[in-house]
């Protein structure tokens, strides 16, 4: 069997004969996707000087664009203030944020389900309250609404 059978699969068109060309990008990916993860944990805690050196190369970063860091709130409604800030030029906006946020995770839940790690009716009401940190899945729905 060719390694393209291997990874394509008896039945493709790989092994088929078939004349379709294929790159060197689909068996990259072919490559990637029939490879298994293996999780892996980063045992390196950083500590406060190294944070702070981070922050200060984030402050530089901004500074070579014309930017600045904005400081909002540390209530659990931080995600939701940043997204209102960037949006509305103001935080004020948050709890609409948070609604219309919570409203595509419900309306679109078939994008989203699969990454929530309890059931979600009970995520979506947990993201609906004030306070509750918005995480990786809010920021999708976030970006995906805009």
């Amino acid at each position: 069997m060719t390694k393209e059978a291997q990874y394509w699969g008896e039945s493709s068109n790989l092994s088929s004969g078939n004349n379709q060309e294929y790159t060197e990008d689909d068996h990259m990916s072919a490559l990637v996707l029939f490879t298994r993860h293996v999780p892996r944990i980063n045992s390196f805690i950083p500590d406060i000087s190294d944070a702070s050196m981070d922050h200060h190369r984030l402050l530089q970063r901004l500074n070579t664009y014309g930017l600045s860091e904005v400081k909002v709130s540390g209530d659990g409604n931080c995600q939701f203030r940043a997204l209102s800030d960037q949006l509305f030029k103001s935080p004020k906006h948050h709890k609409h944020v948070r609604k219309e946020i919570v409203k595509q995770l419900k309306d679109h839940h078939s994008l989203y389900e699969c990454y929530v790690p309890m059931k979600y009716k009970q995520y979506c009401k947990k993201m609906a309250k004030s306070g509750e940190w918005g995480d990786h899945v809010t920021l999708q729905a976030a970006s995906d609404k805009v």
